[in-house]
Protein backbone atom coordinates (compact mmCIF):
# COMPACT_ATOMS: atom_id res chain seq x y z
CA UNK A 1 0.00 0.00 0.00
CA UNK A 2 1.11 3.40 -1.04
CA UNK A 3 0.70 6.83 0.42
CA UNK A 4 0.46 10.05 -0.89
CA UNK A 5 3.55 11.40 0.70
CA UNK A 6 6.23 7.98 0.00
CA UNK A 7 7.98 9.97 -2.80
CA UNK A 8 8.30 13.18 -0.15
CA UNK A 9 11.99 12.83 1.84
CA UNK A 10 10.65 13.28 5.89
CA UNK A 11 12.98 16.49 6.52
CA UNK A 12 11.04 17.45 9.42
CA UNK A 13 12.44 18.90 12.47
CA UNK A 14 11.39 17.47 15.96
CA UNK A 15 10.05 20.24 17.59
CA UNK A 16 7.85 20.67 14.72
CA UNK A 17 6.70 17.20 14.99
CA UNK A 18 6.35 17.48 18.59
CA UNK A 19 4.63 20.44 18.71
CA UNK A 20 1.97 19.15 16.03
CA UNK A 21 1.57 15.85 17.81
CA UNK A 22 0.63 17.74 21.29
CA UNK A 23 -2.04 20.23 18.58
CA UNK A 24 -3.44 17.23 16.99
CA UNK A 25 -3.93 15.02 20.11
CA UNK A 26 -5.43 18.38 22.02
CA UNK A 27 -8.03 18.86 19.00
CA UNK A 28 -8.99 15.48 19.62
CA UNK A 29 -11.88 16.09 21.28
CA UNK A 30 -14.86 16.98 19.34
CA UNK A 31 -15.53 20.16 22.17
CA UNK A 32 -12.33 21.49 21.40
CA UNK A 33 -12.47 21.42 17.91
CA UNK A 34 -15.42 22.91 17.87
CA UNK A 35 -14.03 25.92 19.82
CA UNK A 36 -10.91 26.18 17.35
CA UNK A 37 -13.63 26.10 15.10
CA UNK A 38 -15.49 29.24 16.68
CA UNK A 39 -12.33 31.22 16.92
CA UNK A 40 -10.57 30.36 13.31
CA UNK A 41 -8.65 33.23 12.61
CA UNK A 42 -10.20 35.90 15.20
CA UNK A 43 -10.00 36.98 18.68
CA UNK A 44 -12.98 35.80 20.13
CA UNK A 45 -14.54 36.43 24.02
CA UNK A 46 -14.93 33.17 25.73
CA UNK A 47 -19.01 34.43 26.39
CA UNK A 48 -19.15 34.16 22.50
CA UNK A 49 -17.73 30.98 22.18
CA UNK A 50 -20.15 29.19 24.79
CA UNK A 51 -23.03 30.92 22.86
CA UNK A 52 -21.72 29.80 19.91
CA UNK A 53 -20.59 25.90 21.05
CA UNK A 54 -23.76 25.19 23.00
CA UNK A 55 -22.64 23.77 26.08
CA UNK A 56 -22.17 25.49 30.16
CA UNK A 57 -19.35 28.22 30.18
CA UNK A 58 -17.81 26.18 32.93
CA UNK A 59 -17.35 23.29 30.42
CA UNK A 60 -15.82 26.01 27.76
CA UNK A 61 -13.65 27.52 30.27
CA UNK A 62 -12.35 24.05 31.46
CA UNK A 63 -11.65 23.35 27.56
CA UNK A 64 -9.85 26.79 26.65
CA UNK A 65 -7.49 26.12 29.77
CA UNK A 66 -6.37 22.32 28.13
CA UNK A 67 -6.12 24.30 24.89
CA UNK A 68 -3.98 26.65 26.96
CA UNK A 69 -1.87 24.34 29.01
CA UNK A 70 -0.89 22.51 25.21
CA UNK A 71 -0.11 25.83 23.89
CA UNK A 72 -2.57 26.06 21.19
CA UNK A 73 -4.72 29.34 22.12
CA UNK A 74 -3.69 31.80 24.35
CA UNK A 75 -5.95 34.35 26.20
CA UNK A 76 -5.79 37.90 27.74
CA UNK A 77 -8.24 39.75 29.85
CA UNK A 78 -9.66 43.31 28.17
CA UNK A 79 -12.26 44.62 30.99
CA UNK A 80 -14.70 41.93 31.99
CA UNK A 81 -13.93 39.70 28.76
CA UNK A 82 -11.41 37.22 28.41
CA UNK A 83 -10.29 36.97 24.55
CA UNK A 84 -8.75 33.83 22.96
CA UNK A 85 -7.12 33.22 20.33
CA UNK A 86 -5.08 30.76 18.32
CA UNK A 87 -1.28 31.38 19.60
CA UNK A 88 1.01 31.18 16.39
CA UNK A 89 0.46 30.93 12.65
CA UNK A 90 1.67 27.07 12.42
CA UNK A 91 -1.45 26.37 14.37
CA UNK A 92 -3.66 28.90 12.31
CA UNK A 93 -2.43 27.17 8.90
CA UNK A 94 -3.67 23.96 10.70
CA UNK A 95 -6.80 25.09 11.59
CA UNK A 96 -7.19 26.84 8.14
CA UNK A 97 -7.22 23.60 6.47
CA UNK A 98 -9.27 22.09 9.55
CA UNK A 99 -11.71 24.46 9.41
CA UNK A 100 -12.32 23.76 5.25
CA UNK A 101 -12.63 20.01 5.98
CA UNK A 102 -14.56 19.84 9.05
CA UNK A 103 -16.12 23.02 10.15
CA UNK A 104 -18.00 24.45 7.16
CA UNK A 105 -21.66 24.38 7.05
CA UNK A 106 -22.64 22.88 3.75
Amino acid sequence: MTGFMDNVPFDGREDNIQKAAIALKAMGHPLRLKILCVIGNEEVPVMDIVEQVGTTQSNVSQHIDILREKGIIVSRREGSKILCRIKDSELLSLMSVMQKTFCQIN
